[in-house]
């Protein structure tokens, strides 16, 4: 499954699972694009993607480890614990401070 269709059918579970409407994203998008987006023929930016999860009451890392793990054929459980292990092995965790205090792009 291509990712824009999985991220689609996830964004659309979590909607109707919430009991939202298209129309309950108006603050944040238009039903028309909200519709897009369930249908995979668009992919938001981050910066939406950051807009459209309050909305459905998850943080927006929920909505991709959702399209990640169905794309993959694989549980989010599996999933994240790759992502810790991941985050682990790079010292990520270290790094947050310091990388906040950078300004400068590489």
């Amino acid at each position: 499954m291509e990712l824009r269709s999985a991220f689609g059918r996830v964004l659309q579970w979590m909607r109707v699972k919430q009991k939202l409407t298209q129309e309950d994203f108006a603050n944040v998008s238009s039903r028309t694009y909200i519709s897009t987006l369930e249908r995979g023929r668009y992919v938001p930016t981050i910066e939406k993607l950051d807009t459209i999860a309050p909305v459905l009451g998850v943080h927006p890392v929920t909505l991709l480890v959702g399209s990640y793990a169905l794309k993959e054929s694989r549980s989010a459980k599996d999933l994240l614990a790759q992502i810790a292990q991941e985050a682990e092995r790079m010292g990520l965790e270290a790094a947050l401070p310091e990388l906040g205090k950078s300004t400068r792009q590489s």
